[in-house]
């Protein structure tokens, strides 16, 4: 019979190295694993921010340019408040000749709804205010004459009727912060602005 061969095993030194090894890799795989997962957390984040910040914009430039709706010329519909920060109108939208249905009286304003710290674009018909899109930072109101002249805010009740166009601003941000980016305390940010003409008041 042929002897069997000597089989010679790890030294104790090649098992620290290929632990050692081993331990730098998986640490690598781990640290990839975790910057991806926080890429993809700040993607959703942003993607979201800017579905909040193009919903809210549009449906306060719909609900805006409705201001002053008056088909049967008796309802007095037209721009109730205006501050920088916040306005206030009414439209006939059924012809009824009043303002006094639903829909008919909106403001539009920013609203801790939830106190969480967080302020959300909300509107209020009457019902007290309702939570539309939360993180939007800042909420702003120009508003303009036919001449294209900017009128002082709070808007004087006698200057209500001479508001013509209404400049919309928001800025949206991300509902977390991402400790990676220095600006705005780490919040991402986006900011939309839209022209408003009332027709109805032409």
């Amino acid at each position: 019979m042929k002897p069997l061969n000597k089989e010679k095993g790890f030294t104790l030194i090649e098992l620290l190295i290929g632990i050692a090894i081993s331990g730098m890799v998986i640490s690598a795989i781990y640290s990839l694993y975790i910057s991806q997962n926080k890429s993809y957390t700040i993607q959703n984040q942003v993607v979201e921010m800017q579905q909040n910040a193009r919903i809210a914009m549009d449906m306060m430039v719909r609900d805006i340019r409705l201001a002053g709706y008056d088909p049967e010329g008796t309802s007095g519909a037209g721009f109730v408040a205006a501050t920088s920060n916040s306005i206030q109108f009414t439209a006939d939208l059924n012809g009824d000749g009043d303002t006094d249905d639903s829909n008919e009286n909106i403001t539009y304003s920013l609203y801790d709804s939830d106190g969480d710290g967080d302020q959300d674009l909300c509107r209020d018909t009457g019902q007290g205010n309702r939570s539309l899109v939360e993180n939007i930072s800042s909420l702003t109101f120009e508003y303009y004459d036919e001449n294209g002249s900017a009128i002082a805010t709070p808007v004087s009740t006698a200057n209500l009727s001479q508001i013509r166009k209404v400049k919309v601003k928001l800025i949206a941000q991300t509902a977390k912060p991402d400790p990676d980016y220095s600006r705005n305390s780490g919040y991402r940010q986006r900011t939309l602005t839209s022209m408003v003409i009332i027709r109805n008041l032409q």
